[in-house]
């Protein structure tokens, strides 16, 4: 008998074991001895979660007498139903919840009051508590067995799709949670994003002692995402982008810190010098100004205490760590701990250092943490005619690839009538790339970009990336180009699946793998190629790199959790002390040893840490899986390939990757490969 959950906090019935044996028995009598373990196991589940408020014992006789399912035929269609029903209450309730929030979200005019009211409001808060009221939820637990990870893991290889699907769909009732804890995580959310959507740092209003004002006119930026790509864009310019990464260096640790001015962001009254940390009006004098409270860390405690609430309805689950890791990646966290510790003591990563300090000819600084110089670099060739054959030509800078980028995207209308070609471009055939495009649509963000996809097969998924008034950038293209990614997917793992109860991928970290496939061809999708013999060892080693800079900060998201249960009173400061605490030691610990620096805290940079919940693991597993997928995909069609994945659907991790690459989840693909590469590239 699979393992149930235990009493919740509220009220159980809590039938004697004598009655539910009498019970059982007259249900076994009824349908057979061929169906008692089933009996058993529904009878159990029902049994472990029925309220008083369900009903009286009398009444949960009735209904299980009346429900249990024999007949195979029935069964059958007692799932298809069940699964229907949930893609339409699922599907319509995912379009109200994303049209409630597209004035938060969406860069469409002025935020107004009401607009974190409406984003915050919640219509999927009570659909889990509405489905055991009307005793849908009991119907599936009676009739379909809740399955523990260890089971997924073991017998899911030979699992039927049809076993698979209903795994999935008893699992949905595995934990009964009220709506007012669910509304709160929502609305605590909301905030977050909010806050997060809204920090953007005018780097144009930084002017330092001299005089001088050291970047471009308009340059506003969101953290982290903005900072760190524009530290990325300035490996171009050499010596002279050197000082500028410098100076962003020091606003990201001021933002850590929480000694960022709180009049600087996202407002364009004062000017700043990073350095001294002070700041004037346009015609006034230097002062200290008030830093900003600690509303960093107020969020991410609120984010803590909401999800905290949930402990109690998950006892074999029973913190945020714990469903994070077991029940939604459904790989346990020791297993991504030596993920990605593998990652971070590797010989290649030193190895790697060293070629990084070579290259730039200077020691490595913290920020090279974001080094992007093995990404090859486009020869110059109009987008309609790449250029052929050896890198001749000198290279584009990102002040040329936003002009590019702003021509072709003045607004979200003209990426979105560009899907076909792009989807043609990366090998989709013409009929598929004509139904994606019409299944994705492209909106304005206010906030860096993300994917939001549909939860029904008639509805879209949307796009959402960051257009400037003068057109999309290269990073908001970027960008875009790594949110279609999870687009296709989307679309691909809801409409053309088998069951609807399986759609999306194991976790986020699989949708992030597809995402980072689509963005490593951005130039080439803008007509740019990178005819550069040694290519597939440059993406290689900057594969590697980006997963060696994630996985520490995926560490320290874990740890900063793991810090915030063993201290739920800390206050907003403590934890703020706390995290750059943890952020050194960490960094000492497998950072330092390969740059020769220690006690940095920039890792903590990162806003899901803040405002996403233990979201920064999926990011490493999601390199680390895309290599081992594009690997596979080595003399295959990438479009033929990642529609067969995707419609594998929601299996467990390591039973997708085997029907997906035919291995299980690992680092050492990329370790392998990273070191054949360093061999070629000097």
């Amino acid at each position: 008998m699979p393992k149930t959950t235990t009493k919740s906090p509220q009220s159980l019935l809590s039938p004697d074991d004598k009655t539910l044996q009498r019970l059982e028995q007259e249900l076994v009598q009824q349908h057979g001895k061929g169906s008692a373990r089933r009996i058993h196991t529904g009878l159990a589940q029902v049994a472990a979660r029925w309220r008083r408020a369900d009903g009286s014992l009398k009444e949960l006789t009735a209904f299980v007498k009346q429900h249990f399912v024999s007949d195979p035929g029935v069964l059958k269609e007692t799932a298809a139903r069940l699964e229907y029903a949930l893609e339409m209450l699922d599907g319509h309730a995912n379009e109200v919840a994303r049209e409630m929030a597209r004035f938060q979200v969406l860069d469409q005019g002025p935020q107004r009051p009401v607009d974190s009211l409406l984003a915050a409001f919640s219509p999927t808060a009570h659909i889990i508590e509405d489905l055991f009221k009307s005793r849908i939820a009991f119907v599936a637990l009676l009739n379909f067995p809740v399955t523990t990870l260890d089971e997924r893991l073991k017998r899911g290889p030979d699992w039927s799709r049809e076993q698979w699907a209903a795994a999935r769909l008893a699992a949905r009732f595995e934990h009964r949670v009220p709506a007012e804890v669910i509304q709160q995580i929502d609305r605590v959310s909301a905030d977050a994003d909010r806050y997060i959507d809204g920090y953007n740092v005018l780097l144009d209003h930084i002017e330092l002692a001299d005089g001088s004002k050291p970047f471009r006119k308009g340059l506003k930026l969101i953290s982290h995402w903005g900072l760190r790509d524009e530290i990325r864009g300035l490996y171009e310019q050499g010596k002279d982008g050197l000082a500028r990464q410098r100076l962003i260096t020091q606003v990201m640790e001021q933002i850590i810190r929480q000694q960022i001015p709180a009049r600087i962001i996202d407002r364009a009254e004062l000017l700043w010098d990073p350095v001294t940390n002070k700041v004037r009006e346009p015609e006034g004098k230097w002062r200290q100004g008030a830093r900003e409270p600690d509303r960093r860390y107020e969020h991410l405690r609120q984010v803590f205490s909401a999800k905290r609430r949930l402990d109690p309805f998950f006892p074999d689950a029973p913190t945020h760590i714990d469903r994070v890791f077991r029940l939604e990646r459904e790989i346990p966290e020791r297993r991504v701990r030596r993920l990605l510790e593998g990652v971070l003591k590797s010989r290649v990563a030193r190895q790697t250092a060293e070629l990084i300090r070579k290259r730039l000819g200077r020691p490595l600084e913290p920020f090279d943490l974001w080094y992007n110089g093995f990404r090859p670099r486009a020869c110059r060739s109009t987008p309609e005619r790449p250029a052929r054959g050896a890198r001749t030509g000198t290279q584009h800078t990102e002040s040329e690839l936003d002009r590019i980028t702003r021509k072709r995207y003045p607004d979200a209308a003209a990426f979105g009538k560009d899907l076909p070609r792009i989807l043609g471009q990366l090998g989709f055939d013409k009929q598929t790339a004509a139904y994606l495009a019409r299944h994705i649509v492209v909106d304005p963000a206010r906030g860096a970009g993300h994917a939001h996809g549909p939860k029904r097969r008639d509805d879209s998924a949307h796009l959402r990336t960051r257009i400037g008034p003068g057109g999309m950038n290269y990073k908001g293209y970027n960008i875009a180009i790594h949110e279609l990614g999870h687009n296709v997917e989307q679309v691909f793992s809801m409409t053309r699946i088998d069951h609807t109860l399986l759609e999306g991928v194991p976790n986020t970290g699989f949708t992030e793998a597809f995402a980072f496939l689509f963005q490593a061809r951005d130039l080439e999708l803008l007509g740019l190629a990178t005819p550069d013999p040694q290519a597939a060892a440059l993406q290689t080693l900057e594969r590697f790199w980006a997963a060696f800079e994630i996985s520490g900060v995926a560490l320290l998201d874990m740890e900063i959790w793991h810090w915030m249960y063993e201290h739920p009173d800390a206050t907003p400061a403590r934890l703020r002390e706390a995290t750059l605490e943890l952020a050194a030691r960490l960094w000492n610990r497998f950072y330092a040893p390969v740059f020769g620096v220690k006690d940095q805290v920039l890792p903590a940079i990162y806003s899901h840490i803040i405002a996403y919940g233990l979201y920064t693991p999926d990011y490493p597993l999601g390199k680390l899986i895309t290599f081992q997928v594009e690997q596979h995909m080595q003399g295959k069609g990438l479009a033929q390939e990642m529609e067969r994945m995707c419609v594998l659907g929601r299996l467990a991790p390591d039973v997708w990757m085997r029907q997906a690459v035919g291995s299980d989840l690992s680092e050492k693909p990329l370790l392998e490969a990273v070191a054949a590469a360093l061999q070629q590239v000097k």
